[in-house]
């Protein structure tokens, strides 16, 4: 019988592991070179703050603060990728300042660079580091030739600090940054969705009632020309002018129609989606459940509009089998809720490309939402939400 097996399992002392592991001698080394890197950060924030102050009262203190905050959120970064390199801390990087351009103008931009809560963080990150950073340093190096046998434990203590200090003074304001971040976002859509609107209106008065508008000058002219010497050719000129008049009016009435329809003006949501409803190659049951209320107009229109293409879509793509469809509204607390549903053949889709991906950006512009809910075969339900907003 071997030793190994007169010994009990459980009786086997634990198998030899290094003292130092490769993560304590990561902490080792951020605990060593946060003293050098402390006094860098130190020196710059105090001379930046009071070289700032001091000139405070010249025109170029306070453009000189807000160039001083913005340099010292590339302080941070560099202290967010020691962390995450040597101490494993997962920090995301703050939203970045707009510039002046994209802030409306250098004063604006100026404002809100002072008002900068990452910058003004940033800060005292590094005014309060200096101390720990030279007790980290004293313990740390010291501990290497004196302290051996507990150094692991002081390291990982003191880390364990500095782990907390990265995350509250040098993390981003979760909810304020990424709310920025989403507004940044959306503001872009709501302009790319305008100008996308603007060509749009821009390219139907060009090929529409511009272009017909032009045909019935030249007719008119070529009569004026006529009047004396064919009466009856000019005045059948006239006639074809005038029919040409009438469908000019009704593309220009189409156009506004599309831009801002005047019965959801005058009568809101249940009778302009009414309106809209009797266009749809489907018989639609229209339920609008907004007793005594009406949202904000802006919110209406959008409303108005995404029904409007939820619509188009059901006569584009239910398919033949399609019967029916309905449309919802109603209010929920602070939301307004748009139903579309059809009993058509399914299968659609919010993906990349696809209308109901432009149309789920467009409500997400405004802090609305969009789910689609369409098994093949089974028919299609669309639920939107918008902020509910009162009308001023």
């Amino acid at each position: 019988m071997t030793l190994s097996h007169a010994i009990p399992d459980n009786d086997r002392p634990p198998p030899v592991r290094a003292v130092f592991s490769a993560v304590t001698w990561k902490e080792i080394a951020y605990l060593l070179s946060n003293l050098p890197l402390a006094v860098v950060g130190f020196v710059y924030a105090v001379v930046m703050v009071s070289t700032a102050g001091g000139l405070s009262v010249t025109a170029i203190g306070i453009p000189l603060l807000a160039c001083g905050l913005y340099l010292s959120r590339h302080l941070g970064r560099l202290d967010r990728a020691r962390a995450r390199g040597l101490l494993g801390v997962r920090v995301d990087e703050p939203t970045p300042i707009p510039g002046p351009k994209r802030s409306g103008g250098f004063f604006p931009w100026l404002w809100t660079s002072i008002k900068d809560p990452v910058g003004w963080r940033t800060v005292l990150y590094q005014l309060i580091r200096l101390p720990w950073g030279v007790l980290t340093f004293t313990v740390a190096l010291t501990g290497l030739f004196v302290l051996w046998p507990v150094l692991p434990y002081l390291v990982r203590l003191m880390a364990n600090v500095d782990r907390a200090m990265v995350r509250g003074l040098l993390s981003p304001s979760d909810d304020l940054e990424r709310r920025i971040a989403e507004l940044e976002s959306d503001r872009g859509v709501v302009v790319d969705t305008a100008a996308a609107d603007l060509r749009r209106i821009e390219r139907d008065l060009h090929d529409g009632a511009q272009a017909r508008l032009v045909a019935l000058a030249m007719g008119l002219g070529l009569a004026k020309e006529k009047l004396l010497e064919d009466p009856e050719g000019a005045a059948a000129m006239v006639d074809e002018a005038h029919g040409e008049v009438k469908l000019a009016l009704q593309e220009l009435r189409d156009l506004a129609r599309g831009i801002h329809p005047a019965v959801l003006t005058d009568r809101g949501l249940d009778a302009a989606l009414s309106s809209v409803a009797a266009r749809c190659v489907v018989p639609v049951k229209v339920v609008v459940d907004l007793p005594g209320a009406r949202p904000a107009e802006a919110i209406e229109g959008i409303a108005y509009f995404v029904v409007s293409e939820l619509l188009q879509n059901v006569s584009k793509h239910a398919g033949p089998g399609a019967r029916g469809a309905t449309v919802e509204v109603w209010r929920a607390g602070a939301r307004l809720m748009l139903r579309v549903s059809d009993d058509g053949r399914g299968g659609a889709s919010a993906a990349g490309g696809s209308g109901l991906a432009g149309l789920a950006e467009r409500l997400g512009a405004v802090d609305g939402v969009l789910v689609v809910d369409s098994p093949a075969g089974a028919g299609t339900m669309v639920t939107a939400e918008l902020p509910w907003r009162d009308r001023g």
